[in-house]
């Protein structure tokens, strides 16, 4: 195999270049208004999240002495953590440049963002009103001067940094001029969460005005310190990001939900990795706070803009301007499945596939509701990664207990940043009577599966479900993902097994459809590549067609590149982070790959293997990140539905051919946007219409 220098791309700096997509959505014109603010909202809210995970984890091994080359793909850990902050730098400055045309634009639609210094008369009456009955009683508010130490900042959370600069008294007014001293005084404010980020005042002459809750605190700081004598006073923003890695005790007398749950706590006063403040704050305020919070050199620390928490833009208000919006889809139904129907007679003539949300949701939802009531079902297993806040799905669960069925549910109390939820799921569930498995020991559980058992002439008979994406019904109307109904029993026996496999987990159960990680994933792909690279080898066509969230396995990134060498033509839709660098010389020029950063998050993992002309098709919840292959427990399927197949080869065809949101994966990582002599194709948009036709076919 053809070494190459510099093989992969590290993937924190890969993972930026995502969040960088993210941010030219923010900045695309053909993108509405709103909506642009609103991707300005989940680049900072991406943004958080990176640090308080891999950035913390890449200081672990930096705080741990480690140099960490074999991790970090050769980086030296220190030094990709000054790489990171240069980036994030940059990042910020370009997102702040964002910020400020898009206030332009939204001035000429008569929308303006004002501050503090901005207030008209008649809108600071309205203010002044609006702080004392909303706001004032929940601010929490800290003198920091005499405390012995530096109050426990929360993570993420926003704080104004306040400087007072006393009046000196009569007495020592002489005394204090000959010294030169300056009494100063200063104080933070955790802006509050319970109080929307986005103040809406009054119209005035058909234009629209808002405040954001920060400017109007600031409005009103008068009020705050009323008791003390200032000639003058400013404040800044600060905000802190923390380790998030869950740390789990060995107290073998603690359940596990008690573990997760003190872990979670924990998070409250873990080691900090980052530190934001407004650029424009004092240095002497700078200086005080660095010292005070002992701000280390491992630590990011990033000049901002005057506001942080800018994830509060994903919720910024629509004041009713649809026209700045993008058009609400009206979700489909899936062709010759109806909803008013037994779903389980349907699904057990034939497999569907459901695309959401270019397919509506509530199939899913139809499929438990009516196991949860049907006499004849025995049992419902399930998994759970991510419930909706007011879930269907649990609530269908609880229903089936009431009605008497067995319902197993194995729900992961690890699932990133949702953990707290996810045990308050559990403890409602439980006292519900549902059966809970919290997993394998060491393996977090991240397969999409549900197995339903019914007796049908004096048989079991199974119908089930497999999805590449969380049983949520609120994130399905933004994320893609596919999920197949199926009653073929010899998948869904392999998905009993699978559940047996969380209760006996010391036992090795073999497949023969399922692709299951943590033992079988990596295998089986690599044999079906080496079965391309075998048919290359034979000069017959050979291609492999990829779809997935990240792609972070160096052994199978080289699978790829060997692939490659051997004439296997490879196109990859990687969303997110993507190690691999395509068109090397003599490593990967049948490789070509690219994202698809748009109006929803491209979330599925689909498989196409060209198989000497009878192509293997899988889904799977599996990307092909180390995690996933080796320390998850997921599940894949194999498509044999002919119809389904072709419909899995066409909507991954229609990605392929975006010429609108696809950027192009390449040594540079400059995120260039693919563009070609084709006509214009903007996937997500034309995935809509594709089953709209579909449903009108005979």
């Amino acid at each position: 195999m053809i070494k190459a220098k510099n093989r992969y791309i590290n993937r924190e700096i890969s993972w930026l270049r995502f969040n960088e997509r993210v941010l030219q959505e923010s900045a695309d014109k053909n993108v509405p208004l709103i909506e642009r603010l609103r991707f300005l909202g989940i680049f900072s809210n991406n943004l958080d999240e990176f640090f308080k995970v891999r950035y913390a984890t890449v200081k672990r091994i930096v705080l741990a002495g480690k140099k960490g080359k074999s991790a970090l793909g050769g980086e030296k850990a220190k030094d990709l953590l000054a790489e990171i902050t240069q980036i994030v730098i940059e990042q910020q400055k370009k997102s702040l440049e964002i910020h400020a045309d898009i206030e332009k634009e939204l001035e000429q639609e008569g929308i303006f963002l004002i501050n503090e210094r901005e207030v008209s008369e008649a809108q600071g009456e309205f203010l002044n009103k609006y702080f004392l009955n909303n706001v004032s009683a929940q601010l929490m508010t800290i003198i920091l001067n005499d405390l012995n130490e530096f109050p426990l900042l929360k993570d993420t959370e926003a704080y104004l940094a306040v400087k007072l600069i006393l009046k000196p008294s009569v007495d020592k007014i002489e005394k204090d001029i000959q010294l030169n001293k300056v009494h100063k005084r200063y104080a933070l404010i955790e802006i509050p969460k319970s109080i929307d980020r986005f103040v809406v005042l009054p119209p005035q002459n058909n234009n629209n005005y808002i405040i954001i809750l920060d400017d109007l605190i600031r409005y009103c700081l008068n009020k705050v310190f009323t008791m003390f004598e200032y000639e003058s006073i400013s404040a800044h923003m600060i905000k802190i990001t923390r380790d998030a890695e869950l740390d789990i005790d060995n107290d073998l007398s603690k359940t596990f939900i008690e573990k997760i749950s003190s872990s979670v706590e924990g998070r409250k006063i873990s080691d900090p990795v980052r530190f934001v403040y407004d650029k424009n704050i004092e240095p002497d305020t700078l200086k005080f706070l660095k010292n005070k919070m002992g701000i280390e050199d491992t630590d990011s620390v990033i000049p901002g803009g005057r506001y942080h928490n800018r994830r509060d833009y994903m919720g910024f208000p629509s004041l009713g301007r649809t026209d700045l919006m993008y058009d609400k889809i009206t979700p489909l139904p899936i062709k010759n499945l109806g909803l008013e129907g037994s779903i389980l007679d349907s699904i057990a003539k034939k497999d569907y596939l459901l695309y959401a949300p270019y397919h509506t949701y509530s199939y899913v939802i139809k499929f438990l509701r009516e196991a949860a009531i049907d006499p004849k079902v025995r049992s419902i297993k399930i998994t759970v990664y991510r419930l909706a806040k007011d879930s269907q799905v649990a609530a269908s669960l609880i229903n089936a207990v009431k009605n008497g069925k067995q319902v197993i549910m194995q729900i992961e109390l690890r699932a990133r940043f949702d953990e707290r939820a996810n045990i308050n799921y559990a403890e409602e569930l439980q006292a519900e009577g549902v059966t809970l498995i919290f997993g394998v020991p060491g393996l977090k559980v991240h397969s999409k599966i549900c197995v339903i058992e019914r007796e049908e002439a004096d048989e079991i008979k199974r119908y089930g479900f497999i999805s590449t994406g969380n049983f949520n019904e609120s994130t399905a109307k933004i994320y893609t993902d596919y999920t197949l109904f199926t009653s073929n029993e010899a998948i869904l026996k392999e998905l009993k097994i699978v559940f047996d496999f969380f209760t006996t987990s010391y036992k090795i159960y073999k497949y023969k459809h399922l692709v299951v990680s943590p033992h079988y994933t990596k295998s089986l792909f690599l044999k079906l590549i080496d079965k391309e690279i075998g048919y290359a080898n034979q000069g017959k066509k050979a291609f492999i067609k990829i779809k997935m969230n990240s792609f972070t396995s160096y052994k199978m990134v080289d699978k790829l590149y060997e692939a490659s060498q051997a004439g296997v033509k490879i196109q990859l839709i990687i969303r997110g982070v993507c190690c691999l660098i395509p068109g090397m010389e003599g490593v990967s020029e049948n490789i070509e790959a690219i994202s698809i950063v748009d109006k929803f998050l491209e979330h599925p993992r689909v498989f196409i293997f060209g198989n000497d002309g009878n192509s293997k098709v899988y889904i799977s919840s599996a990307d092909w990140m180390t995690r996933n292959l080796d320390n998850r427990v997921e599940v894949g399927c194999p498509i044999y539905d002919e119809d389904i197949k072709q419909e899995l080869i066409d909507t991954f065809e229609i990605s392929w051919k975006d010429n609108v949101k696809a950027r192009v994966f390449n040594e540079e990582q400059n995120n260039a946007y693919r563009r070609n002599n084709e006509p214009k194709l903007r996937s997500q948009f034309k995935m809509y219409d594709y089953y709209l036709e579909q449903l009108n076919k005979e």
